[in-house]
């Protein structure tokens, strides 16, 4: 065979066509509902015994049920076929540190079981096992047939590094970036497995679930442990060159042109931070970030980010000036974002984004004070399920593929 036989296309022949038309019909029952036989005929232009016979494939395949009968006031009742979408099966995994939380969806994308456990691995190892027997007790307490379970996502801080097999940039995970950590996840779930970053998955997640559908270019801004940000154009993911865009937690940070709520110009863009100078974007906007600031501002005790949320809620005057200050702060990422995106919606989630009702006004307000580009800003809709979801999403459309491609 010569060089350019190897480069021409294959030749048509009847088993890759029949494969093509029942692809189509496929296709366009997912999209567009339930249909007839006549009603596919019309609006795929293959002829009525042609898509009988593709219909007859899928139902035995699994891929399609019928789903009832249309019966019009004339002429004969038609029977009506839908997907099927107990045909496979997807896992999400969203592994953070706190919390583990694993997702199974059948190919409509509806959640049929889910787990949340607390993450209490000391080790790399502990955390991925974890992963691991999680998923496994979700499939069998769900007593869904496990071979239908085709693919699976995991969510996690960082970036993955396909080439090296492993994560950078996971600080808040320590030993995370050990290589063949996601190797033993694979492994132990028998399963295809994609990681992706947790910001990224949480914007895929608002996209197609939550507040970010119909945004022609929107970003997720994730605060909690870390700083991180998905961007979605168009409903596709934007990761850059090396995968690393969004990682805004890496902007750095001065601690200039921000007020201290508490002083007299708490309305000023000039004014410097009460609490000193950081280094980073997330030193500065994270959650450890807000105890920092309670402390200075008078707090004591043990405190976490959510203690210093629920102690401005009920009022406590040094909470809420700590609440503030992140405001400010925040105004300034999303000033920071809005000059190189340019997006129409910032979505704020993660474990401090989740306070947006006591952080919006503040941010809103700064923001006036800092950029003529103001996108709307909104708390995310799917809180704390927004990762998971995501990664739900993103199996999704690896799981279909291989139902099909497994007929």
């Amino acid at each position: 065979m010569t060089s350019s036989d190897e480069g021409a296309e294959q030749p048509w022949n009847p088993q890759r066509q029949r494969s093509a038309n029942e692809r189509l019909l496929w296709e366009r029952l997912r999209s567009g509902g339930a249909a007839s036989r006549a009603q596919l005929a019309r609006e795929t232009g293959l002829s009525k015994p042609t898509v009988s016979s593709a219909l007859a494939a899928l139902e035995q395949a699994g891929l399609v049920r019928e789903a009832g009968v249309h019966a019009p006031e004339r002429g004969r009742t038609a029977v009506l076929y839908a997907p099927d979408p107990t045909a496979g099966y997807a896992l999400g995994i969203d592994i953070g540190r706190s919390r583990l939380r694993v997702a199974l969806a059948d190919l409509d994308g509806t959640v049929v079981a889910r787990c949340d456990v607390r993450n209490q691995a000391r080790t790399a190892n502990t955390m991925a096992d974890l992963a691991v027997s999680t998923a496994h007790g979700l499939v069998a307490d769900s007593a869904l047939d496990p071979r239908k379970v085709t693919h699976a996502v995991v969510g996690t801080p960082g970036v993955y590094d396909e080439d090296k097999r492993r994560v950078r940039y996971a600080r808040q995970l320590p030993g995370w970036g050990r290589p063949g950590l996601f190797d033993r996840i694979r492994d132990g779930l028998g399963l295809p497995v994609a990681v992706q970053n947790d910001a990224n998955l949480a914007a895929l997640g608002e996209y197609t679930y939550g507040v970010g559908a119909g945004s022609r270019l929107f970003v997720y801004v994730m605060i909690g442990t870390g700083l991180g940000m998905g961007i979605v154009n168009e409903g596709r993911l934007f990761t850059g060159a090396h995968g690393g865009a969004g990682e805004i937690g890496f902007l750095p940070w001065a601690g200039r042109g921000e007020a201290d709520p508490g002083s007299d110009t708490a309305d000023s863009a000039d004014s410097t931070d009460s609490a000193g100078s950081t280094d980073s974007m997330e030193d500065a906007v994270s959650a450890e970030a807000v105890v920092q600031g309670a402390r200075a501002h008078g707090m004591t005790g043990p405190l976490t980010a959510k203690d210093v949320f629920d102690a401005a809620r009920a009022g406590d005057p040094a909470a809420a000036r700590a609440v503030e200050q992140e405001g400010v702060r925040l105004a300034h990422t999303v000033a920071a974002v809005s000059a190189v995106l340019d997006p129409d919606l910032v979505v704020l989630g993660g474990g401090v984004g989740h306070n947006a009702d006591l952080l919006l006004s503040t941010v809103r307000r700064t923001l006036r004070t800092l950029t003529p580009l103001r996108p709307k800003v909104a708390p995310s809709g799917l809180g704390e399920d927004a990762v998971l979801l995501g990664a739900v999403a993103t199996a999704l459309d690896a799981a279909r593929d291989l139902a099909f491609e497994g007929r």
